[in-house]
């Protein structure tokens, strides 16, 4: 197979630990580019759909996540490339900022897969340390000393301290660094973002991670740290990691607004090279759109449960999935299917289309990544093997006569490793799946057939 070679800059930030303050530094680092000028393509390690919402808003351009274990090492790189090389939609970017996930060594199960470190090494790329120095000094340097060795693989090339006191405990710490310090955040200036239960607030919710631009640019050297990310870096992938679309002969509705946000970007992509044009719409406000198909994915559908309720959009659904449309939805999708939401203080009627209930929790009920293969139902062959993520603090309670189209083996999924329940040719999922190929060609046949009938 011929191979060709990415070499946009490229720089990634990761942390000791979760909390250390990464995301506030790949943000601000990504806003202190482009305050500059640059070009800046985003991205993030992990199945998180909340940081790149931030950075997408940001850099002006969609955040792309990187996961060894949905995407595997190939298309972790197909990923990459295509989207700092842009396209008809986008021009190529100047540098590739990445934000880690937890901390720079934690990956699946203990192992190296799908860690920050494993992302840095497919893609050749330097790593800044952010290292929360609060309540340390000189076990600072034993700290990142510890990091630099774990892995001699990994291209450990700055480190950027965070919660520091001021400029005398700096000084207690730089000299005991082996890696390059490349900046300070005094205490005082740590930005903070409001969470809920699945994470930060959304970037619709808040800028206050734009802000972090600014200390980045005055505390940290902005300059040397392009000089770790412009040098040209090797990085092979497969043709036609930018796949030509098919003709667009089918219309998919996604839902998209405060209620449901949560998608991986490069789903769109897969369905629009397989054919759909993709029309977004919002049903707390939206009446159903003229599509062939309509794929809801999660976020705080909770949240906007009254909005949701009062939408004539529930019933247009309802209706169009007792016509044969198929329905496609994951986790907020999946409650919005069911006949009611229950929160603390209200029950509020969905669409009605399952046979179940939602029912918000106090504790979470499943986290983690997802192996699922379908088994019965619409939409999907039998047999066919997808991966994903999922995360919520929710059950849905289903009679006995529920049918699911989805067993697992990873994952929890609505109960006892059955996911995908279904009626008519609507599923609803807790996974959120990274969509295969043949995962987004079998969403698109769907439309194709529901629209010649």
């Amino acid at each position: 197979m011929t191979r060709h070679f990415m070499t946009i800059p490229r720089i990634i930030v990761a942390g000791t630990h979760s909390g250390c303050g990464k995301t506030t530094v790949a943000s601000g680092l990504m806003a202190a580019l482009v305050a500059r000028g640059y070009t800046v393509q985003p991205f993030k390690v992990g199945p998180d759909f909340i940081d790149p919402s931030h950075h997408t808003a940001i850099c002006g351009r969609a955040s792309r996540n990187l996961d060894a274990f949905m995407m595997g090492e190939q298309g972790i790189l197909d990923t990459f490339n295509a989207a700092s090389e842009g396209g008809a939609a986008c021009e190529g970017a100047d540098i590739a900022v990445i934000e880690g996930v937890m901390g720079m060594y934690d990956g699946l199960e203990g192992t190296d897969t799908a860690s920050t470190a494993h992302v840095s090494k497919i893609l050749k790329a330097p790593v800044l340390l952010v290292v929360d120095t609060g309540g340390m000094s000189r076990s600072a340097g034993a700290l990142v000393k510890g990091f630099r060795e774990f892995d001699p693989a990994v291209d450990l090339a700055g480190v950027i301290l965070n919660r520091v006191g001021g400029e005398s405990h700096r000084r207690m710490i730089e000299p005991s660094l082996q890696v390059r310090p490349v900046g300070w955040i005094p205490f005082e200036k740590t930005v903070n973002v409001k969470s809920r239960h699945l994470g930060l607030n959304m970037a619709h919710e808040a800028d206050t991670l734009k802000k972090a631009g600014e200390i980045v640019e005055k505390y940290c050297d902005v300059d040397a740290i392009l000089q770790i990310a412009g040098q040209p870096r090797k990085t092979a992938a497969a043709d036609g990691a930018g796949i030509t679309a098919a003709r667009k002969d089918v219309k998919i509705g996604i839902a998209m607004d405060e209620a449901f946000c949560f998608y991986y970007r490069d789903n769109f992509d897969r369905l629009t090279e397989a054919g759909a044009d993709l029309v977004f719409f919002s049903p707390a406000r939206d009446r159903l759109p003229d599509v062939d198909a309509v794929y809801l994915g999660g976020g705080y559908p909770e949240l906007h449960a009254g909005k949701l309720e009062a939408s004539r959009c529930r019933d247009d659904l309802k209706k169009a999935a007792e016509d044969g449309m198929p329905v496609y939805a994951e986790c907020g999708g999946l409650m919005y299917l069911t006949e009611s939401i229950s929160t603390a203080e209200k029950e509020h009627r969905m669409a009605g289309i399952l046979p179940a209930k939602a029912v918000m929790t106090t504790r979470l009920q499943a986290l983690g990544y997802v192996e699922a293969k379908a088994i019965a139902g619409p939409l999907f062959a039998r047999g066919m093997e997808y991966r994903g993520h999922e995360f919520h603090y929710s059950r849905v309670e289903h009679n006995g006569d529920a049918r699911f189209a989805i067993t697992m083996a990873r994952g929890k999924g609505i109960a006892d490793g059955l996911d995908g329940m279904y009626e008519h040719n609507a599923v609803g999922t807790y996974t959120h799946a990274y969509f295969t190929p043949e995962m987004a060609r079998a969403l698109v046949d769907s439309a194709r057939k529901y629209r010649r009938r």
